[in-house]
């Protein structure tokens, strides 16, 4: 009965070393310089030569292949896994689903088995990776808060739940890539102030925000003279609160160049919407309070990195620096001859007591603040102003006179109508000439 023969299926690395141990084992090449060629001992050579001689060419395939490992995972936790995979987190990504089984149901297991898992049960497809433009590589800034990217993202991020759509302000350190965000209601300065007030609050303030083009933070280009060629950018609101903080504003060209808060986005627009899908967040208050109390923790977790430096760049908010004053719609009005200043088509007097010799006719400045009360700038003091009861008169609209009852309109004269009277009768023309002969 001729001796069965077994297939076995080697790496090239067992293949190579198979080689030189046969050449040893036939006396073709020594132990010393078979050991260099594989990178072992010479005992360790001897010992494999030994192993082929007994077993054959199997010696070097290692001995637990093909067995089950002692460190697999039992077959009932990929079902389970696979099972609440299917019920609760389905269009969760591995890498989130992985995180989520393991804080809320105590599974345990690596994104890469958990994605094996799900392309195994067929509900995973493995995406081809995208080959992305390439874009010149800029390095972090070595310290917190030295810059930090500021930017919104309108999107649905309540899935339908709310009645009204809200928006996301986020700003994400440079350095550290810890974040900052609020949901507000509108995309407005208002809403930008005010989020930027809790951020100078709770960090101080940084060396420079670096933002897009959008108006509220870059008024469009305008012409210096007529007929010139050369332009120059206007200074918004935020622009102008933020040079009065001494912070630097530095204006991004293209989105690429601010990529860390658009990479930033791409994440929260995974991970957060499905996380305010789990809270049951239906109300901007709801969504804000898991934003700040679960999610920022968790991010600072898994995306925040200790930077470069270990210094703050953050600066405490100087005595003069009133963030009430700083922070609301500034303009220059001129004030009336009886002390009242124009806001928001309303007058607003100043009182008696903040009344000094030349304000007059002079232009002072008036501050709108987002607590909607009104001050006015007289000198180095700010003073509340009160709304008058008298209001600005209203512009009159210009409408067109009325005809004259006598007016001549449409041709309708006592003597054209006796004219056309006379000129539809037959021979009208030759009784008019006997008329002028005679």
């Amino acid at each position: 009965m001729a001796e069965e023969q077994e297939l076995l299926l080697l790496r090239q690395d067992e293949r190579d070393r198979l080689k030189v141990l046969h050449e040893v084992k036939q006396g073709h090449l020594t132990q010393v310089a078979a050991a260099e060629q594989l990178g072992i001992s010479e005992r360790w050579v001897r010992e494999m030569v030994r192993r082929v001689r007994k077993k054959g060419d199997r010696a070097v395939v290692h001995g637990l292949r093909g067995r089950p490992s002692k460190r697999r995972i039992e077959r009932k936790v990929q079902e389970r896994a696979v099972q609440l995979y299917r019920k609760e987190y389905g269009d969760f990504g591995p890498t989130l689903a992985a995180e989520y089984l393991a804080e809320k149901h105590k599974i345990v297991v690596s994104k890469e088995t958990l994605r094996k898992w799900l392309m195994e049960a067929g509900v995973w497809e493995a995406k081809p990776r995208r080959v992305k433009a390439v874009h010149i590589w800029r390095p972090r800034r070595s310290c917190r808060g030295e810059l930090v990217q500021w930017d919104t993202s309108i999107h649905d991020w309540l899935e339908g739940r709310g009645r009204e759509p809200i928006k996301l302000i986020a700003m994400i350190d440079d350095a550290s890539s810890e974040l900052f965000a609020r949901f507000v209601a509108e995309d407005t300065t208002v809403e930008h102030m005010q989020v930027l007030r809790s951020y100078l609050e709770r960090n101080g303030r940084p060396q420079a925000f670096y933002t897009d083009k959008a108006t509220l933070f870059l008024v469009n280009a305008r012409r210096i003279g007529y007929g010139e060629e050369i332009t120059q950018e206007g200074e918004s609101q935020i622009g102008r609160a933020l040079r009065e903080l001494g912070i630097e504003l530095i204006h991004a060209h293209s989105p690429q160049a601010k990529g860390r808060v658009e990479r930033c986005f791409g994440t929260l627009q995974d991970r957060l919407i499905k996380g305010l899908r789990k809270a049951g967040a239906t109300t901007r208050a709801e969504a804000n309070q898991y934003l700040e109390q679960v999610f920022v923790g968790q991010w600072k977790k898994r995306f925040s990195r200790l930077p470069a430096n270990p210094v703050d760049a953050h600066r405490p908010l100087g005595a003069g620096q009133d963030l009430n004053s700083i922070l609301s719609h500034v303009e220059n009005r001129r004030v009336a001859n009886d002390y009242t200043v124009s806001w928001d088509g309303k007058l607003y007097q100043i009182s008696r007591e903040a009344v000094r010799a030349g304000i007059r006719g002079s232009f002072l400045r008036v501050e709108g603040r987002l607590d909607g009360t009104v001050w006015v700038r007289v000198g180095d003091t700010a003073v509340e102003v009160k709304r008058c009861e008298r209001q600005l008169p209203e512009v009159a609209r210009k409408t067109a006179p009325e005809p004259r009852k006598d007016h001549n309109r449409g041709g309708r004269s006592q003597w054209m109508s006796e004219f056309e009277l006379k000129k539809a009768m037959p021979g009208w023309k030759a009784q008019r000439i006997a008329d002028l002969a005679g």
